[in-house]
């Protein structure tokens, strides 16, 4: 192949993205310069992060650049090296989505073992979105055993291992909050969890109250905005919530306020938001578990996948939706 395909952001959105804020373009397939590599793409991840990324703000991320290619994690093979510690063949993880053939500096790429397990794994469950499950709910939101856990967003990525993860190490009651029937129905009939509701039926309030009669010890919080507010009137004295993200905000310019935040002081609450970046020093310990799990078949995983980097903005936008079930994959190839 000598034509790589690459998205490009277009224009910076204005609440929801539209197509028209992104631009696939050609170029030459690159050579690889000394210590680096090409990759061919394989998969490459949609995630709810990468919006923030396309507002020119700061953050602890740098934005996108207008009219330059856009970045996400992939899986590929390496097809060209110039570099003795990666040799062609080998498969890869990076973070230079969005396009069908990359070129990293060596370093910037981490060997994978795909026979082990599927390229996309490394994308979720072995990837970012479990090691955030993991480092949040063990590490910032403290979970203890026999403890209430609620999770918002849970059939996604990271809050359907969030959930698992919790009954795993021995929570008391698991709950989690979905878009639709049939993610309630996988939540409670393939992941393990006690209860879960679509948050989409109304009255997050009244459906909290029912599945947490005793309160809510450890909230594990995707979403934000309303769901944010509700659980907080079921947190129990000394809960925790680890905010990991808040995805009904992304897209509204403009936000309206949690308005119950006295309640951190009357219930001596601990609201701690997170980044996975922090938590690196967790991966060794966190591989070893989730592979045991995965090997004993005590995790679920879900993945939606979309095929063709020409679908790839169709697959980020019907992330934003909430159109996935687990963790949202582009295959390339």
């Amino acid at each position: 192949m000598t034509v790589n395909r690459v998205w490009h952001l277009a224009n910076r959105p204005t609440g929801f993205p539209s197509p028209g804020d992104f631009d696939l373009r050609e170029e030459a397939v690159p050579e690889p310069g000394p210590g680096q590599v090409v990759v061919r793409n394989e998969v490459m991840s949609v995630d709810p992060a990468m919006r923030g990324r396309m507002n020119d703000v700061p953050s602890y991320a740098p934005p996108f650049r207008l009219d330059a290619p856009m970045e996400g994690g992939a899986v590929g093979t390496v097809v060209a090296s110039a570099s003795d510690a990666v040799k062609v063949g080998d498969s890869v993880l990076h973070g230079l989505g969005w396009r069908e053939y990359s070129l990293l500096d060596a370093e910037r790429v981490r060997v994978v073992d795909t026979a082990a397990a599927p390229a996309s794994a490394y994308l979720g469950v072995l990837g970012m979105p479990g090691l955030t499950a993991y480092a949040g709910l063990l590490d910032v939101a403290r979970l203890r055993p026999e403890e209430t856990v609620f999770v918002s967003g849970a059939a996604g990525a990271v809050g359907s291992l969030a959930g698992q993860i919790a009954r795993l190490r021995g929570a008391r009651l698991v709950i989690g909050s979905a878009g639709s029937a049939e993610k309630v129905r996988y939540l409670v009939d393939e992941c393990g969890f006690d209860a879960a509701f679509n948050y989409r039926d109304g009255d997050i309030r009244a459906q909290l109250r029912r599945l947490t009669p005793d309160g809510i010890d450890v909230f594990f919080d995707n979403v934000g905005g309303e769901q944010l507010e509700e659980a907080l009137f079921r947190m129990n004295l000394h809960g925790r919530v680890a905010v990991c993200g808040a995805i009904s905000q992304y897209n509204t310019p403009d936000r309206t306020g949690i308005r119950n935040l006295s309640l951190l002081i009357s219930k001596r609450l601990t609201l701690q938001g997170f980044l996975v970046m922090d938590h690196w020093s967790r991966r060794e310990a966190f591989t070893e578990e989730m592979t045991t799990w995965l090997r004993e078949d005590r995790i679920k995983v879900a993945e939606t996948f979309v095929d063709g980097i020409d679908n790839a903005v169709e697959a980020f936008l019907g992330m934003l939706r909430g159109a996935n079930l687990g963790k949202m994959i582009v295959r390339l190839t």
